[in-house]
């Protein structure tokens, strides 16, 4: 079986709309960390950031206003959330939209996340499955064949499926390439790469640098 060398920590947050810098919040976040080829520990919290939750995100999510006015609140949260991370590499699907709201949100508590590398599941998908024909998370998996257990949309469902889409990867890249260890940086490199150019990478790096 195909593991990771180290430990990768799939993130989700559930927000109140696209953009920290307009002024969306958290409403609930889901890291789970894998360690070799399981999930072995998880973080899932309601956020309450003491904002407003928009009445079509309650709608699209299932986060209610009462739900998150009952939750603990981001400066409780986020230093949890934090160190649970550590500096384990963290992975998400369309990563740069989870990674700027982890920023804004430490930032606003004068805090700094130590992960170690971030990998987008969304990006690696484009390359390691050409020609699929959507790479959004629920039809994604769908095509895969990787159970959605839980609710769409809610962050515990949405990183545990993503956590399996990664795990995915790696059998792939096993019955592929033959490789049977992967370092979170062959990831970063081949999130990097056009996708034309994925193959010949593959096949040529998986033996020795990593």
């Amino acid at each position: 079986m195909t593991v990771y060398q180290k430990p990768i920590v799939m993130l989700d947050f559930e927000t109140t709309g696209l953009s920290p810098e307009m002024g969306d919040r958290i409403t609930e976040v889901a890291a789970l960390r894998i360690v070799e080829g399981k999930i072995v520990e998880r973080f899932v919290s309601l956020v309450n950031c003491g904002v407003s939750i928009p009445p079509f995100i309650s709608h699209l999510t299932g986060i209610s206003q009462a739900m998150v006015d009952r939750a603990p609140s981001a400066s409780k949260v986020m230093p949890e959330l934090l160190r649970f991370i550590g500096n384990d590499a963290l992975a998400a699907h369309n990563a740069s939209f989870d990674a700027k709201f982890l920023l804004k949100e430490s930032a606003l508590l004068d805090l700094q996340p130590r992960h170690s590398a971030l990998i987008c599941s969304l990006k690696l998908s484009r390359r390691v499955f050409p020609g699929m024909k959507s790479y959004k998370l629920g039809l994604l998996a769908s095509a895969l064949q990787i159970p959605f257990l839980g609710n769409a949309h809610r962050a515990e469902a949405d990183a545990e499926v993503s956590a399996h889409l990664l795990l995915h990867v790696a059998k792939h890249l096993t019955d592929r390439y033959q490789v049977t260890s992967i370092h979170p940086d062959l990831l970063v490199a081949v999130n990097k790469l056009a996708a034309a150019k994925v193959p010949k990478f593959l096949a040529g790096q998986l033996y020795g640098q990593y």
